[in-house]
């Protein structure tokens, strides 16, 4: 074989054992019995639940409910905010508070900086009357315990802020289910991958829960308005404090909306875009530890049999990856005969993504900059 085609077979057998080691990782580290240990403190605290809203997903009235069905010792309050008061979400939680007065509508089209999400946290936070605040995505899907598991993870000495790991749910269709793929097969691995080798530093807004001094302390969500991975941000400015930023082992949901290959590329690109301007040689490492496109792009340089080899350990790879994750979260992110389509395309947006430096989000383009700052 030529250099090429050794060089070829060898990434394959990286990104199949960089699978195999990935699906042991999830297996790991959401392991839902240790959670057992981690008991919620004997008085909890008050909470402002923050949630900012940007028009009406397919399974937000689904997701607020379940932010609301909380088993938790102690007063708390959902804050959902949004720019306009004609966003269709405004209606949603407008008809949730008329039933349950917990749920606060707050209209504030006061911007901050370039992250309109961030805009939308601060004038959130102005309105928070509790100590304790836990930001959560609107697309996330919760269940009863998850304020109890977050804030007993904030109550262990040495914790600035709590982040959880979330998987992928289908809300749209097709692409939504494909999409969910790209989180739970693609993402998610990588993550558990991460802590468990100690690499990861990951703060994700499927929720952040800090004290109101350490968010003051870090200079409050404003610090972040101009950040395209605010969350991110967040957790390193936690982590400067000299605090940690807990993972509890568990995984909650986060609901895809995309109708379209259009809508899907759009977003995973920011996505994309955002990691490799984060960690850029985490991010060509993670590219090319996707085994498969590799192996069927490496057809032509090997031999018959060794190529039908490499790509049927790849296809067997995969399919460990995402039979494991499906069974350590319980939720079948979409079917397994689909595994091949996403991983050209996970492999085709990361390719594109070098292309790239700008981002479509929540109506507008962004330029990002080298640092992670973004500009309309």
């Amino acid at each position: 074989m030529t250099a090429l085609a050794w060089l070829a077979a060898a990434l394959v057998l990286a990104g199949i054992a960089y699978q195999l080691g990935s699906a042991a990782a999830v297996a790991r580290t959401l392991d839902k019995p240790a959670l057992s240990t981690l008991t919620p403190p004997a008085e909890s605290m008050p909470v402002s639940i923050l949630k900012p809203l940007y028009g009406a997903e397919p399974a937000l009235v689904a997701n607020l409910r379940a932010t609301a069905a909380q088993d938790y010792g102690a007063p708390f309050e959902i804050l959902c905010g949004v720019a306009r008061a004609d966003d269709p979400a405004a209606a949603v939680v407008a008809a949730l508070a008329a039933a349950d007065p917990r749920f606060r509508l707050v209209v504030d089209a006061a911007r901050h900086g370039a992250n309109a999400k961030v805009s939308n946290l601060v004038n959130l936070a102005a309105e928070a009357r509790h100590e304790l605040i836990v930001v959560a995505d609107s697309d996330m899907a919760v269940g009863p315990d998850w304020l109890a598991r977050v804030t007993a993870a904030l109550a262990v000495p040495g914790v600035g802020a709590v982040t959880c790991l979330y998987h992928g749910r289908g809300d749209a269709g097709g692409w939504s289910r494909l999409a969910a793929m790209g989180i739970s097969h693609g993402f998610l691995p990588s993550v558990a991958t991460g802590l468990v080798l100690g690499l990861a530093r990951p703060c994700m807004g499927s929720t952040i829960a800090l004290r109101r001094e350490t968010l003051a302390a870090i200079g409050g969500f404003a610090a972040f308005a101009d950040v395209l991975a605010d969350d991110h941000a967040l957790g390193e400015a936690v982590r400067g404090l000299g605090l940690a930023v807990a993972i509890p082992g568990f995984s909650i949901a986060h609901g895809c909306a995309e109708t379209s290959l259009a809508a899907l590329a759009a977003h995973e690109l920011r996505w994309n875009l955002t990691i490799r301007r984060l960690d850029p040689l985490g991010y060509l490492g993670f590219g090319l530890m996707n085994p498969l496109p590799v192996a069927l792009l490496a057809l032509p340089l090997l031999p018959a049999a060794a190529a039908a080899a490499l790509v049927a350990a790849s296809l067997a790879a995969r399919l460990t990856v995402a039979a494991v994750v499906d069974r350590a979260t319980g939720a079948a992110a979409g079917p397994f005969w689909w595994l091949p389509a996403r991983d050209l395309l996970s492999f085709a947006l990361f390719l594109s993504s070098f292309t790239r430096r700008t981002a479509r989000w929540r109506g507008a383009r962004l330029a990002v900059a080298a640092d992670g700052r973004i500009a309309a």
